[in-house]
């Protein structure tokens, strides 16, 4: 059976996104609450990959760094101005739905 995604905010993604997940039974980890804010791209795309979460972030140097070829669990991306708050959920929560963890392994999912 396919493993739902599970997702690591950054720390720039609202916390009205990671609670409207939430309420939809969506796991999420959120950078505040993993006490891991301010620390490099690098450390943190690696914590969300040994956790075997999807990070989710508006910063563009994640995509760079999955550029290099690094291993990942998966990275969301969107721009950060682009979507509202409930559009985002409504997105994340669509992703969740029709993606599972080996989808994301090593992909980028464009917003």
């Amino acid at each position: 059976m396919a493993e739902r995604i599970r997702y690591f905010f950054d720390e720039h993604i609202q916390s009205a996104v990671a609670h409207g997940l939430l309420l939809r039974s969506v796991d999420v980890l959120t950078a505040q609450a993993a006490g891991r804010c301010g620390l490099p791209d690098p450390d943190q795309l690696q914590f969300a990959t040994a956790e075997d979460r999807v990070l989710m972030s508006f910063d563009p140097d994640f995509l760079a760094l999955a550029a290099t070829g690094i291993s990942h669990a998966g990275i969301a991306w969107a721009e950060a101005t682009k979507y509202s708050v409930g559009q985002l959920v409504q997105l994340l929560t669509l992703l969740h739905g029709v993606l599972d963890r080996d989808d994301m392994k090593n992909h980028v999912e464009y917003l």
